[in-house]
């Protein structure tokens, strides 16, 4: 299997820091490493500025927004066929025709209101920014249930994941059964009378968890692979695909992760692009005559270059590089080589270096329970920006029950998802420095730049950009994004100390950006 044999790959590489986090950002020093300033009472909405959707399918969407709850919500230009609901910010309904609609969002509360547009795009396209969520798979592995899902919903609404964008609830490998598994709970027939799969012991009433997902305003994501079986050995979609996507549907799920897994077995020898291209072009084009939206995201680690032709076959976003889990000690070069692919970056096709580590994580070697994080605070800043800089999907795979104000505070930086969540869709160009430092540049819609200093070093280092790397000329603001402050006005060049794995983020703009937003 394809996560067995990465797992061999990476041996002899990882080198995990061995301190615990706790140990080097203790409560005495805490303080100093919570660099994202707390929501102020005042409504902030957040979230991208475009949405895709399909004409005639179910939409929803909630109105992601930091401020002292309650919060009433008004829009103007609502399209036919949706409608929104004031108190939870959540708009919902029929997708209207093909066209786009500017809508003018209202958020008010006792301290003030805020303002902001949403284009709406009805027409071929998914997935406009890059997808914000949840995965279970590094907390949970194969121990997954539906309890654990669920709390993770009510957790990504409480704990303020949901205002700032982030609305997926994704479950991975471990819902289906399996022929045979340690847990007897989760095996059984694997198939009704009718072809139909079949959850495993753990997830009772799929129909019922994504409602209840959609009930909170969020959206509910599933697992397969097009072999037999999936990678930790349930049950695949080989020659039931149209069953399974129709099936996926009717349980109301809104994404799809495919994972090459046991098709290797079914492509056998043949290497050619065609046969890599074959189970995903399959799905793809059942998931497109489907009756609702369903993200797709090709889970195939990279090989025959698959940022090349995914969206061809009807992907939103496609892994380029083996399982994260077995490489954190090298998030750095993972980060570099996926910005190698930078040009096949674009709204509706993202290139996904996977999911966001932080906070309480399984050890991915032993499947291990979720344990505190032990990369160092600096590089878990440097971590987030990277893929932020990349317009990769953020989808966080943490334990959702153990959210420490730390962690929230790495994952929760409005500034620093607008990066990500950048309507031009670019992934950063990346310019190499010293041996331990670089840069990475990414245009941004409005003219300016997002600019992270990165050290990848143990000693502090002074990285710099200079405008003709930016292409301008003149006086620009440089603001601090993860401390959301301007510190100043500059020209012919920026230049600061960063930590030790770590980094420096800055907007280089025109214009000053105002701290009372």
């Amino acid at each position: 299997m394809i996560r067995l044999f990465m797992l061999f790959m990476a041996i002899g590489r990882i080198s995990l820091i061995p301190l615990p986090v706790q140990q080097i950002y203790g409560s005495s020093d805490s303080t100093n490493w919570v660099w994202t300033p707390s929501p102020k009472q005042k409504p902030r909405i957040n979230g991208p500025l475009v949405y895709g959707c399909r004409p005639g399918k179910p939409f929803l969407y909630r109105i992601p927004c930091q401020g002292e709850k309650p919060v009433r919500f008004t829009v103007k230009n609502l399209p036919n066929g949706l409608k929104l609901d004031p108190v939870k910010g959540i708009i919902s309904g029929i997708a209207p025709e093909a066209g786009e609609y500017l809508l003018l969002i209202t958020a008010e509360n006792s301290k003030g209101k805020d303002r902001r547009k949403l284009k709406i795009i009805a027409g071929d396209k998914l997935a406009l920014t890059p997808p914000m969520g949840w995965n279970h798979w590094y907390a949970h592995y194969d121990r997954i249930t539906d309890t654990l899902v669920r709390e993770a919903a009510e957790n990504m609404i409480s704990s303020g994941m949901a205002d700032v964008g982030y609305c997926y609830i994704n479950i991975d490998d471990g819902w289906a059964n399996a022929p045979k598994n340690k847990d007897t709970m989760r095996m059984g027939l694997l198939r009704d009378d009718n072809g139909n799969i079949l959850p495993n012991y753990y997830f009772p009433d799929m129909k019922n968890l994504t409602d209840y997902i959609h009930f909170l305003g969020l959206k509910a994501g599933i697992y397969s692979s097009p072999g037999p079986l999936t990678c930790g050995g349930f049950t695949g979609s080989y020659q039931h695909e149209e069953l399974d996507a129709r099936q996926f549907a009717a349980w109301g799920f809104d994404f799809l992760k495919y994972d090459w897994c046991s098709y290797g077995g079914i492509a056998g020898k043949d290497t050619s692009l065609e046969a890599f291209r074959k189970p995903y072009r399959l799905m793809g084009n059942i998931l497109k005559l489907l009756d609702r939206d369903i993200v797709f995201n090709l889970c195939q680690y990279g090989m025959a270059n698959v940022w090349e032709w995914g969206a061809e076959v009807g992907g939103h976003c496609w892994r380029t590089s083996g399982d994260l889990g077995f490489e954190l000690d090298r998030v750095f070069d993972v980060a570099i080589n996926n910005a190698i692919y930078r040009l096949y970056s674009k709204p509706g096709e993202w290139n996904d270096p996977d999911y966001i580590q932080i906070g309480w994580i399984g050890n991915a070697y032993k499947m291990g329970m979720p344990e505190q994080s032990h990369m160092p605070p600096a590089m878990q800043y440097a971590y987030m920006s990277l893929w932020c800089l990349m317009a990769a999907p953020l989808i966080y795979s943490g334990d959702m029950s153990k959210l420490d104000p730390f962690t929230l505070n790495v994952l929760c930086n409005p500034e620093v998802i607008e990066v990500d969540q950048d309507i031009l869709g670019e992934c950063g160009r990346v310019i190499l420095g010293t041996e331990n430092t670089f840069v990475m540049i990414k245009h941004l819609y409005d003219g300016s730049f997002a600019v992270g200093l990165f050290n990848r070093g143990t000693k502090d280092e002074i990285v710099g950009v200079t405008w003709q790397e930016l292409g301008i000329s003149g006086k620009y603001v440089v603001r601090d994004l993860w401390h959301q402050k301007n510190l100043g006005l500059y020209k012919g060049t920026f230049s600061t100390k960063v930590s030790p794995q770590g980094v420096v983020l800055v907007k280089i703009s025109k214009r000053r950006i105002k701290n009372d937003r």
